[in-house]
């Protein structure tokens, strides 16, 4: 079932969970969050990056819309981290139902002036839009990027920021960073400001960079209304552990696509079942019906 992201964010904002966003970059990796979502009855965004778009060609977004009519669970396609208002319209034009712009590093009267121009194009055609205050950290070693040092979100004009765009839905910098983190780094999320911009605004939050987070971190954030989580790194890198076993392993007569991808699917689909229990997720896509 294909709905917007405004449409699946509402029901998680009502019923207090957050939906899982997951970086489909391959067939395998879509088919194994959408068996996963699934199994646990719950809904799902499946968030593509422009560089994910790049690789895997426009007739991909084909691929999702048809995984998401031949199932009963909420599927959202949403374009990630979409860079300029160019991007925007073409993921439009393709049949996405949701897209972010992110001008979260230009300053605030042009961030506002994007999103709203993003907005009043989006709105048109009945997709929602996510934009970002403050700026996501970056490890390095992803292709969502972001900076080095996490500008954490200022609470004080998320409201009026969101007023003066109409946008759906508001990414916020708390302390999470885009992939995994290095061994002498210990993230550590500053709920204190989400609680302020949860008091503060009205709409559904979004976390980006939720991988290495703990745990307890993660589950207090969906309870202080974080409503949508995006993951990539964690089912990217057990799908590249797995692939690396097997080639390792020594048998020179693997080589079937299928004999080399499906213990590799089966990884990411257990991880994907994770988070959605860690996001309270499972068991939520009745609330669509």
């Amino acid at each position: 079932m294909l709905v917007t992201g405004k449409e699946i964010l509402a029901v998680a904002n009502e019923k207090g969970f957050a939906v899982p966003a997951f970086n489909a970059g391959s067939g395998q990796l879509l088919n194994a969050v959408i068996e996963a979502c699934e199994e646990a009855q719950a809904p799902v965004m499946i968030a593509i990056h422009p560089e994910e778009l790049k690789f895997l060609t426009d007739s991909f977004v084909a691929q999702v819309k048809y995984a998401a009519e031949q199932t009963d669970i909420p599927i959202c396609i949403h374009l990630d981290h979409g860079a300029d208002f160019n991007q925007i319209i073409h993921a439009i034009r393709l049949g996405f139902t949701s897209v972010m712009i992110d001008a979260s590093h230009l300053s605030y009267e042009t961030n506002v002036m994007l999103s709203k121009k993003v907005v009043e194009a989006a709105h048109a055609s009945g997709i929602s839009v996510e934009a970002e205050l403050g700026t996501i950290g970056d490890t390095g070693n992803t292709i969502e990027g972001g900076v080095s040092e996490i500008i954490y979100t200022d609470p004080s004009p998320a409201q009026a920021f969101i007023e003066e765009t109409g946008i759906d839905s508001l990414a916020i910098a708390i302390g999470t960073a885009h992939g995994i983190y290095p061994k002498e780094l210990k993230p550590k999320l500053r709920l204190d400001i989400l609680e302020t911009i949860r008091s503060l605004t009205t709409v559904p939050l979004v976390l980006h960079g939720g991988s290495s987070n703990p745990d307890e971190e993660i589950r207090q954030a969906v309870e202080l209304g974080i409503n949508k989580i995006n993951i990539s790194s964690d089912i990217k890198i057990v799908f590249a552990e797995k692939l690396r076993d097997i080639l390792n392993s020594g048998d020179l007569e693997i080589r079937e696509p299928n004999v080399l991808f499906s213990p590799c699917m089966e990884a990411v689909k257990q991880v994907a079942l994770d988070k959605i229990h860690l996001f309270k997720a499972d068991n939520k896509a009745k609330y669509y019906m």
